[in-house]
C-alpha cells in the first residue's frame, strides 16, 4: 500500500511499472537517476502538495492501479467457456476496479465469459467485433459502455436495437429523480437499452488566464469569440467529445462545431487540464472535462469548476442485454443496475446514477440530453463523422 511518507525513488523501486502513471500526470524524468535521487529526500505527499494535487485522490490512483493489475490476472486466469455468458465493453477508469470486484462474486462467474477494459483503451477493438458479426448469435450477451456512437451507428448496434435484440429487464423501474422531469428523460422509450449512468461535461476555468473576460455559465457562452483558441477540449475521449459535438450540433447548429474548432487552444487528458496552470506553456482559460477529474483541482486555487447553467452535456453508460436470455442474464444485469453498483459510480466516479436510491449529492444540477427523439430520427454514425470535419475545418 502506497501511502503519503513513500518517497517517489521508493516507490518506483518497488512498482517499476508505475513509472508511466507518474509521467502521465507530470513527473518527468524518471529514468534519470539523478532527478530520482533528488526526489528521493521529498515524500510523495510533500511533491504532490507543492504541484498543488489532490493528495489523497492521486495515492487512491496509484493504489488502484496496482489493484487493478491483480484483478486482471484473476480475471484472466479463467480460460474461454464455450457455450458461456459473454459480456464485454469498456469500464469507465476511475471506477473500473471496483467494478470488476463485485463482477467477481457472481455466483455463475464460473460460467461466464468476460472481457471488460478499461474505457481509455478505445472502442475500435468493440467496434470491430459488432462489425464483423453476421447476426444476433455472433453478438456477445451482455454490452457495457458510454457514448452514442457504437450503440446507435446503423453499421454497428442500430441495426440489431431495430430488430429488438436486446431488451431492457428494467423498464418500470423509476429512474432517479435528478434525472426523472419533464426537460429529462432518459428511459429508453422503446425498451431496448439500460442505462446505468452518465459522464457529465463540465468547465475548469483557470481565472488567472481568463482575465477580465466574463465567467463561461452556460455552452453558448463558449461559442463567444472572446474564447477563440482559449478551450481545451477532452478530444481524446471520444465518448465524451462524440456527446459534446452532438448535443451542441443539435441544438446551435453546424456552425457551433465550426466556432467550437475555432476556440480550441489543444487537446489535453483531463489531468493535464487540471494542472495547466502549473505545468503547461500553453494554458487554456477553459478545460471541459469529465466532472471526475474537478476534484482533483484544490480548492483555493486558481482553477474554479463550473456546472453549466444550462446543463452539463452527458455521455450515457449503457446496458445491453440479450431479450433472448433474459433468465441466464437477470443475476448479471442485477448486479450492474444495484444500488451499490450505483453508489460506486456516484460516489467515487462522479458519474450520476440513474439507480432511484442513490444520492448523486446534485440537487439542483441540470443535464443535457440530446433525447431519445433525436436519436432515432438521425443517423449519429454520420452526423459525428460531418461533425468532426467542420471541427478540424474551424482549427485551421
Amino acid at each position: 500500500m502506497i501511502t503519503s511518507k513513500d518517497t517517489v525513488g521508493s516507490i518506483l523501486h518497488k512498482h517499476p511499472q508505475l513509472q508511466s502513471v507518474f509521467e502521465k500526470n507530470g513527473f518527468k524524468g524518471l529514468d534519470n537517476k539523478l532527478i530520482l535521487k533528488q526526489l528521493g529526500v521529498l515524500t510523495l505527499g510533500d511533491i504532490l502538495r507543492n504541484k498543488q494535487i489532490n493528495v489523497g485522490l492521486f495515492i487512491d490512483m496509484l493504489n488502484d492501479h496496482l489493484k487493478e493489475e491483480t484483478i486482471d490476472i484473476t480475471l484472466m486466469d479463467n480460460k474461454y467457456k464455450k457455450d458461456a455468458i459473454n459480456i464485454i465493453g469498456l469500464l469507465p477508469c476511475p471506477v473500473r476496479i471496483p467494478l470488476l470486484d463485485r463482477f467477481t462474486t457472481l455466483s455463475n462467474l464460473d460460467k461466464i465469459n468476460h472481457n471488460l477494459k478499461a474505457a481509455s483503451e478505445g472502442l475500435d477493438w468493440l467496434k470491430e467485433e459488432v462489425r464483423d458479426a453476421k447476426n444476433e448469435d455472433d453478438l456477445a450477451d451482455i454490452y457495457i459502455s458510454a457514448g452514442f456512437d457504437l450503440f446507435f451507428e446503423q453499421d454497428l448496434m442500430k441495426k440489431y436495437k431495430d430488430d429488438k435484440v436486446f431488451e431492457d429487464y428494467y423498464t418500470d423501474v423509476p429512474y432517479n429523480t435528478d434525472f426523472e422531469n419533464d426537460y429529462l428523460q432518459l428511459k429508453d422509450p422503446s425498451g431496448d437499452y439500460s442505462m446505468l449512468g452518465v459522464v457529465p461535461a463540465v468547465f475548469l476555468v483557470n481565472t488567472n488566464v481568463l482575465g477580465d473576460r466574463p465567467m463561461p455559465r452556460t455552452w453558448e457562452d463558449l461559442l463567444d469569440p472572446m474564447f477563440e483558441s482559449s478551450i481545451s477540449l477532452p478530444v481524446s475521449d471520444f465518448d465524451l467529445f462524440n456527446a459534446i459535438l452532438i448535443h451542441l450540433h443539435k441544438e446551435f447548429g453546424m456552425e457551433a462545431i465550426s466556432k467550437l474548432g475555432k476556440s480550441m487552444i489543444r487537446s489535453m487528458h483531463p489531468a493535464e487540464m487540471v494542472k495547466s496552470d502549473r505545468r503547461s506553456r500553453v494554458r487554456p482559460a477553459i478545460s471541459i472535462m469529465p466532472y471526475f477529474f474537478t476534484r482533483m483541482a484544490l480548492p483555493g486555487s486558481v482553477m474554479e469548476a463550473v456546472w453549466p447553467e444550462d446543463g452539463a452535456i452527458i455521455s450515457p453508460i449503457f446496458m445491453l442485454t440479450k431479450r433472448s436470455k433474459k433468465e441466464e442474464l437477470k443475476e448479471i444485469a442485477d448486479m450492474f443496475t444495484s444500488i451499490e453498483t450505483g453508489e460506486i459510480l456516484s460516489h467515487k466516479g462522479l458519474f450520476p446514477s440513474i439507480n432511484h436510491d442513490v444520492d448523486n449529492k446534485l440537487i439542483g444540477k441540470k443535464f443535457k440530453w440530446v433525447g431519445w427523439d433525436y436519436i432515432d430520427n438521425n443517423d449519429l454514425g454520420k452526423i459525428i463523422k460531418k461533425c468532426m470535419e467542420v471541427f478540424e475545418e474551424g482549427r485551421e
